[in-house]
């Protein structure tokens, strides 16, 4: 299958774009490639989980030299995430790929309302979001984690809208934040994932290097561009995504 490794590369790229600009690891377009290219899903999701950290890990460097990560936050949110993400890759055979697939779209259109809900909070006291933030980092990790070995993403699409809800994060240092926790987080699914025989090494790194390179480039445009563009475009990918599960569930 590696005669179609130019898809591969392509899609890594892709993927590193949508890291560096979105906070995701990318897992939301890599996945569907492998299987595309007649991978199965479990193998997809676990092959994804090691491109990730490539991609994730090229942004996170880009963000640290650029003097725009902060390690304490993301510290702490990728500590329950490594932990939860291992539940995944034990459950994962387990479950119909329909269920998996249909809860990922509804998931998908529920951080959209996240989204939204964080700004109709904006007036909150800040006392009262901060007195909260042990358990909101617990929970926004956990999450991540959970996605990270169910479906072979980053965790990104939950993460960035929860640290907006729960810990009062502007948009742009959610996504920094968020890439920098995906790192560990995938490491975490990767090695779960290979212990049960499930992630190819070629594919994984010919998709990790395309996203190494677009995640270089995005990075260094995220600070540059209007908070509502960036807001803008991660929930109109949410949306586009949400449509495309619901679809690949409904013909299982």
């Amino acid at each position: 299958m590696l005669e179609n490794w130019w898809i591969l590369a392509a899609g890594g790229l892709g993927s590193g774009l949508l890291a560096g600009l979105l906070g995701i690891g990318g897992g939301t377009v890599l996945v569907p490639i492998l299987v595309g290219l007649g991978y199965a899903y479990d193998r997809a999701a676990a092959t994804s989980s090691l491109a990730i950290i490539l991609t994730s890990l090229s942004g996170t460097v880009q963000n640290w030299r650029m003097g725009y990560l902060r390690p304490e936050s993301a510290i702490a949110l990728a500590i329950p995430a490594i932990f939860a993400a291992q539940v995944g890759p034990y459950l994962i055979p387990k479950l119909p790929n329909a269920l998996k697939e249909g809860a990922f779209g509804v998931l998908l259109l529920a951080t959209i309302f996240l989204v939204w809900l964080k700004k109709r909070l904006a007036n909150q006291k800040e006392r009262q979001r901060l007195s909260n933030r042990l358990p909101a980092q617990i929970g926004t990790g956990c999450a991540a984690g959970l996605l990270a070995g169910f479906f072979g993403v980053g965790g990104g699409v939950i993460m960035v809208p929860l640290q907006m809800l729960l810990l009062s994060e502007k948009i742009k240092t959610a996504i920094q934040t968020s890439l920098a926790v995906i790192v560990l987080t995938s490491i975490s699914a990767c090695v779960g994932h290979a212990y049960r025989g499930n992630v190819l090494l070629l594919p994984g790194i010919i998709l990790g290097l395309g996203g190494l390179l677009g995640a270089q480039i995005s990075t260094r445009y995220l600070p540059k561009l209007p908070d509502k563009v960036v807001d803008f475009s991660f929930r109109s990918l949410l949306a586009l995504l949400s449509v495309y599960f619901f679809w690949r569930a409904s013909h299982q």
